[in-house]
């Protein structure tokens, strides 16, 4: 008897000096690594899409908006973008991709955006037209009402204050 163990399968020998399962394994990190570059591109974070430098934009100061005056912060006409929730107006400059132009929240852009919010409604339609006073949200369910307080609590933690929402003045 053989003290020599010989093994069942034979292990396939390579000329090119590495085993297959080698190539396979270096081919899919190569496929991975390029799926990963041309898909999740890292983006400089201080540039958005519309090549707007966020670090360079001016903080606003802490001032009283009207609708009127909030309108020209949508993102088009100045680059900050701005929006009201429940009478605090907060700069959300830094979400550009989602409340700037093309954005998933663009129509709350220079808006008053509460109602939408609370509704959970992206439609221009339900937001208070820019030449109307400022919506009470005095009709609004207690369920739309918290689901309005959980976006305000997101916007305090996220974006700073830069004024507050109110009332066009009244000529006389």
């Amino acid at each position: 008897m053989s003290d020599q163990i010989t093994p069942k399968v034979p292990i396939q020998e390579t000329t090119e000096g590495y085993h297959p399962l080698v190539k396979w394994g270096f081919g899919i990190l190569i496929l991975l690594f390029a799926i990963r570059k041309f898909f999740f591109k890292k983006q400089n974070l201080d540039e958005d899409d519309d090549g707007v430098f966020l670090s360079k934009l001016e903080p606003l100061e802490f001032i009283d908006y009207t609708p009127s005056t909030l309108q020209k912060f949508n993102g088009k006409d100045d680059p900050h973008v701005l929006l009201a929730v429940h009478g605090k107006v907060y700069d959300v400059s830094a979400g550009r991709s989602f409340y700037g132009p093309g954005g998933p929240y663009a129509n709350f852009a220079g808006r008053d955006a509460s109602r939408g919010l609370a509704l959970n409604s992206f439609d221009e339609a339900v937001l208070t037209p820019i030449e109307e006073p400022i919506d009470l949200l005095d009709d609004l369910t207690e369920g739309q009402q918290n689901t309005l307080n959980d976006w305000k609590s997101l916007f305090e933690s996220k974006y700073p204050v830069v004024g507050s929402l109110v009332n066009e003045p009244k000529h006389r």
